[in-house]
This record gives structure tokens, sequence and C-alpha cells, in this order.
């Protein structure tokens, strides 16, 4: 690959999740070529399985030269009308993501929503 074509870790959106609903998520750790890591929050309904979001995210991420790990899953439940996420659930194959770092990554994307979470539910 040419080094253009590589993005830095810096550059990888901290939160891509859809508009609205009800969907799994996961958190990934991406990892750049130095010591340089950070994690982000993938979240999206088109997926049946947290990794089927993983992979997808491993795919996007290697062809830009990084790498990366699943630190666990989740569910949001995203209602846009209400500037409302709440964080919470588990992912089977994953564990439970730490939801507390994913509702400060979210606070940081949605600065004017409400954001909660819980580890009850699935």
């Amino acid at each position: 690959a040419m080094a253009s074509e590589e993005l830095s870790v810096a550059s990888v959106p901290d939160v891509q999740i859809d508009g609205d609903g009800v969907f799994k998520y996961v958190l990934v750790r991406v990892r750049g070529a130095g010591a340089l890591a950070k994690d982000v929050v993938r979240g999206h309904g088109w997926a049946e399985y947290h990794a089927d979001l993983f992979e997808r995210t491993a795919e996007e991420l290697a062809r830009h030269g990084l790498s990366c790990e699943c630190l666990g899953g989740g569910r949001l439940s995203h209602r846009p009308e209400e500037r409302k996420i709440h964080v919470y659930g588990y992912s089977v194959g994953f564990g439970r993501a730490d939801h507390a770092v994913t509702t400060e990554k979210l606070k940081a994307e949605y600065p004017n929503y409400e954001i909660t979470w819980a580890d009850e539910g699935y």
C-alpha cells in the first residue's frame, strides 16, 4: 500500500452509528504503526451479529494499514427526535463493552444529547 493510503489512528472517526433505532454496537481499539491506539464506537442496524460489525471495521482499517481488536459490544438505542442515546447490553461473542467509555465517546460526538448507560438488558 502507498503511504498516502494509510490513515493515521487520529483520523479514524471516533463514532459511526446509525441515525436512529436500536442496534448492536462494538467498542474497537484501533492501532497504528507506532504505539498509538484509540477506542472507537461502531453501531449499525444491518449487523445481525456483533462480529459482523467488528469484521467490517477490521477490513476497512486493514485497507489503511491499521489493526484493531474488539473490546466488547452491546446495544444502542438512538432516538434523535428526543436527543437521547441509551447504551446497554452485551455481546455474546465479545463480552460487554465498557459502556462508560462508549458513553464518553458518544457525548463528545453528540454534545446536545442526553446519553445514559446501564449494564442490564440485552
